[in-house]
């Protein structure tokens, strides 16, 4: 071995590393590295082999490899169809890499030979022993070297060949094994491998511990196992009455005392049986059972017997609820068909409208009106089909849907079944609860329905179905075609009065632990609290108020400062603060270029009123009062008419050339948007553009077209209650609105006059005055 500087190509190993003395095949990939391989060849078969830092590095660069390697000669090389080349190479000495020479095509490094060091021979002799017993002991335990390989290495005698040659057989990190390779003194490298052959034995000494253990354990399952089944038939033998058997049994006799239709008998008679079979702690065991439960608790065949005296039912409906007259009279409708018939199919209604008027609570009282059970499941924020459906009884925690689940509840077949916020019902990716829902809600289908969970039929025919919504927009059109749809549009003030002095507050100064001869609030002061303190359709709010002003009380009563609380209209501010809304009110003088409209809100009705201001310009149109599409299209229409009967009118031709135009709703903030402003714009267009006066005591509510027809409109009822509330004495309305002036409540038709016009020239003739002003 020489200690000169030698020119040598070199191939860097990826996870290998070479000892001296170590024979091994190498398969050669790397473009460079088979350059490098075959100028080696060229030379005189002699390479040097250095490991890379990252094995997982393609083309490594000079920081990338180890200085320190081995120089090996190659013996034989193959090259193989894959393009890779295999040789066999045999390690001769240790080399440190100096500095690279070549490096674009191939590996040419200057490497400088290194020499073993050898400080104390008898004590590497006697290291050399230690070694070899612990590299003996560790063949036993790891049984990974063969025989003829322990027998090779016992033979050695050169300490320093023996060392490479054991870390060459014995599994080491690649960072120990370069540790060995660039430790030169033989003692200290000696010293080394004993000291990672020791750690290494008592790595695979717990190894083989643990595998003892699993060993044991899975012995013991098995045996425990066997145990158990003897015991199982042990008990079977005995007749098992605190087991399995004993339980199976009652099952039996509950199934026998429970009316069941045949075919359910057959699903759980058969059920039974798989269950006895089935182990125990098997986890189809408690799906078999739940399902059986499940099976059992239902109601197939119980019912109750409907109360049909109608006088009683009427009488019912009207303690629990004011109002509402179309509901009532459907289901009174449906007592007397089934006392002819006796065969009726449960209806499904739904009611619609905006909350707190009554809905939930009126399926309630219908329940008690014909004596059925009743039962509730929400549907607000659904959005898994399961959730109607059921689940699959594959799947672990499966259910039955909220029908089953709410029939459980029932316990009979014929209960009032509340579907509450159907409206609110949402689809994902775990489908359209909707959609299931239209099999439940159709009465030629839910005499038959399947849920995922149940797999067995289920007769819903006989349930009637109340549905609860805020918006019919946002229910399905399949699923709203299998209702009946009822709407609850809100209370009129009256009404709401009325239901303040006989439900509300009876129920608050009962809650609040008052008497009748404690607290008493005057009409007037009930009028003010519905007027100003509350905006709704229903009567949630008034409830709460009424509450506060029945705590409020109790406070005075409690505190000795008086016995008896009187309510009166001018201390509700007191009590209550300042109004917290404004209702419109109507103008206090004849306005040009200001009209009264009336609005139909979540809320019930309100006036509008609609200004228009010309300015000297080009004929801009500026619509403000955050208006929405309808309402724009609606001014757009009312301009166009007024332009093609400009003569008719006599308003000049050219105005919108000389004239800029602003139409703004006050109450900006509020979004307004709705198909009944356009005769009340366009009235107040032509007031501004003639001068003529609009008459203060006018409220008007229709739909214009472009030839000046005038088209119906909806809300009449709340409008003209908004109107009454006003001031306004005149309301001019769509002929084909006519029909429903039967809903609005006689004191309001006794206080205003209602004219019908399908043209908007008729509008007009009511509306403005003959006079002219000068000015706006």
């Amino acid at each position: 071995m020489t200690t000169n500087l030698i020119h040598m190509p070199l191939i860097p190993l990826r996870g290998l590393i070479i000892f001296p003395g170590m024979v091994i095949h190498l398969d050669v990939g790397r473009e460079k590295s088979i350059q490098s391989l075959e100028k080696a060849m060229m030379l005189d078969q002699h390479i040097f082999l250095a490991a890379q830092k990252d094995s997982a590095l393609d083309d490594p660069s000079p920081e990338d490899i180890h200085p320190q390697g081995a120089v090996a000669k190659v013996n034989q090389m193959l090259k193989l169809p894959n393009g890779t080349v295999r040789v066999l190479i045999e390690g001769i000495y240790r080399a440190k890499l100096n500095h690279f020479i070549e490096q674009e095509n191939h590996f040419l490094v200057e490497i400088e030979a290194l020499e073993d060091i050898h400080n104390n021979v008898s004590e590497e002799v006697a290291l050399m022993r230690a070694l070899l017993e612990q590299f003996e002991h560790y063949t036993k335990i790891s049984k990974k070297v063969t025989k003829e390989t322990l027998a090779s290495v016992s033979d050695m005698e050169e300490p320093s060949q023996l060392a490479d040659i054991v870390a060459s057989h014995i599994t080491l990190k690649m960072s120990d094994k370069q540790k060995v390779l660039e430790t030169l003194d033989v003692k200290a490298r000696l010293q080394l491998l004993l000291d990672i052959i020791s750690n290494e034995k008592e790595v695979l000494e717990l190894e083989r511990k643990i595998g003892q253990r699993v060993k044991k354990s899975m012995e013991d399952t098995q045996k425990e196992y066997y145990l158990r089944e003897q015991m199982k038939a042990i008990q079977k033998e005995l007749g098992d009455k605190d087991g399995k058997t004993g339980e199976i049994a009652d099952l039996r006799k509950k199934m026998a005392e429970k009316e069941l239709p045949e075919r359910v008998v057959e699903v759980v008679d058969k059920e039974l049986s798989r269950y006895e079979r089935v182990p125990q702690s098997s986890a189809e065991s408690s799906v078999i059972r739940n399902y059986i439960d499940w099976i059992l608790a239902l109601p197939w065949i119980e019912q109750t017997t409907d109360n049909l005296d109608l006088a009683h039912a009427e009488q019912i409906l009207n303690e629990d609820h004011y109002g509402l007259d179309k509901v009532k009279e459907r289901v009174l409708e449906y007592l007397a068909v089934k006392q002819l018939t006796n065969s009726l199919k449960g209806p499904i209604l739904c009611l619609v409208g905006p909350p707190g008027v009554g809905k939930t609570s009126l399926a309630r009282s219908v329940a008690k009106a014909v004596d059925r059970h009743f039962v509730r499941a929400s549907l607000g924020g659904v959005r898994d089909e399961a959730e109607i459906r059921g689940h699959r009884r594959t799947y672990i925690g499966a259910m039955p849907g909220r029908i089953i689940q709410g029939m459980r509840k029932a316990e009979t077949i014929n209960p009032v079944f509340l579907l509450d916020e159907i409206d609110k019902m949402s689809n994902d990716f775990r489908g359209d609860p909707s959609s299931a829902m239209l099999e439940v809600l159709d009465p030629e289908q839910n005499h038959n329905y399947s849920d995922h969970y149940l797999e067995e039929t289920y007769d819903l025919s006989k349930v009637m179905f109340i549905a609860t919504a805020n918006n019919l927009a946002t229910i399905p059109r399949p699923l709203l075609d299998r209702m009946e749809v009822i709407t609850i549009p809100g209370y009129t003030e009256i009404e709401k009065l009325f239901i303040a002095k006989q439900h509300l507050l009876p129920k608050q100064l009962e809650e609040n632990g008052l008497k009748k001869s404690q607290l008493q609030i005057r009409d007037q002061a009930l009028l003010k609290l519905i007027r100003l303190y509350t905006r709704e359709a229903g009567v949630r709010g008034l409830e709460r108020q009424l509450s506060s002003l029945c705590r409020k009380s109790a406070k005075v009563i409690v505190s000795g400062a008086k016995k008896r609380v009187v309510v009166k209209e001018k201390q509700l501010e007191e009590l209550l603060g300042k109004p917290l809304f404004r209702y419109g009110m109507m103008e206090l003088n004849d306005q040009i270029g200001a009209a009264t409209g009336l609005a139909y809100t979540a809320a019930g009705g309100d006036i509008l009123s609609i200004e228009v201001s010309l300015a000297k310009g080009k004929g801009k149109l500026t619509l403000t009062g955050k208006l929405g599409d309808v309402m724009k299209e609606s001014a757009q229409a009312a301009l166009s008419y007024i332009r093609s009967r400009a003569d008719t009118l006599k308003i000049d031709p050219d105005f919108l050339e000389k004239n800029d135009i602003h139409i703004h709703v006050p109450e900006g903030a509020t979004p307004k948007d709705g198909p009944s402003a356009g005769i009340t714009m366009a009235t107040a267009l032509i007031s501004a553009l003639t001068g003529r006066p609009v008459r203060k005591e006018v409220g008007m509510t229709g739909e214009i077209t472009l030839r000046g027809r005038v088209l119906p409109i909806g809300g009449l009822k709340e409008k003209s209650l908004s109107a009454h509330r006003a001031g306004i004495t005149t309301i001019i309305i769509p002929a084909d609105n006519q029909k429903d002036l039967e809903d609005i409540p006689d004191s309001v038709k006794e206080a205003i006059s209602f004219v019908p016009v399908d043209h908007l020239d008729t509008v007009l003739k009511y509306a403005l005055l003959e006079e002219k002003h000068e000015s706006q």
